[in-house]
């Protein structure tokens, strides 16, 4: 893991990090991850002048769509959109049955894009895969294309990861840090607890 991704998920893991705290690290953390999403989008030559000459430079065949997943994803949108300035937003929202560990679907607000379009999930935290797949299903029936989506996250258990693969083989996974695992109540082990409500304030 990169030194800078694991002193700032040390704060983000630490039940003592204060909420000013949190979401700097998480703030820093995403702006990382959209980094590693840059990377690997298309781009092109691009001729600019600076103020002492001619020079070329690169830019983005097309601006992304990001989709924060709602609310936790939401946090991570301000440091994508300090990298991808002119990328359209579109906001899927699910909830997760705390019971069942089950999904279910209570909002969507996407633009409309095509197969080329870079798609960009935004979701800190992959546990059982569910409300991803959700989400990456919703995506193809609109005519994403696997190769350009890029799901990126915080913190992921591995059941979550082989869900996703398993029906979305090349689909992008960009995460900060891959975990140990679910507790018996579909929890990230060793994870950050339950990042919207630190996030938020709301535990």
């Amino acid at each position: 893991m990169d030194k800078t991704i694991e002193y700032l998920m040390t704060i983000l893991r630490d039940k003592k990090t204060t909420r000013p705290q949190f979401r700097s690290a998480a703030h820093q953390v995403s702006r990382i991850l959209a980094y590693h999403v840059a990377q690997k989008l298309p781009d092109k030559p691009l001729a600019i002048e600076t103020p002492i000459a001619p020079t070329t430079g690169i830019t983005f065949q097309r601006p992304p769509l990001l989709i924060p997943i709602l609310r936790s994803g939401m946090a991570m949108l301000p440091a994508f959109l300090e990298i991808f300035q002119d990328a359209r937003v579109g906001i899927v929202g699910l909830k997760r049955d705390e019971k069942t560990a089950v999904a279910h679907w209570y909002y969507h607000n996407v633009p409309s894009f095509d197969s080329e379009t870079q798609t960009v999930i935004l979701d800190p935290m992959i546990a059982t895969g569910g409300t991803g797949l959700e989400v990456l299903k919703f995506l193809k029936q609109k005519g994403a294309a696997q190769k350009n989506i890029f799901y990126a996250a915080i913190v992921s258990a591995p059941e979550g990861i082989t869900a996703i693969r398993d029906y979305f083989p090349d689909v992008n996974i960009i995460c900060a840090s891959h975990d140990n695992g679910l507790t018996k109540d579909k929890f990230i082990t060793p994870g950050l607890g339950d990042f919207g409500d630190r996030y938020f304030g709301t535990e």
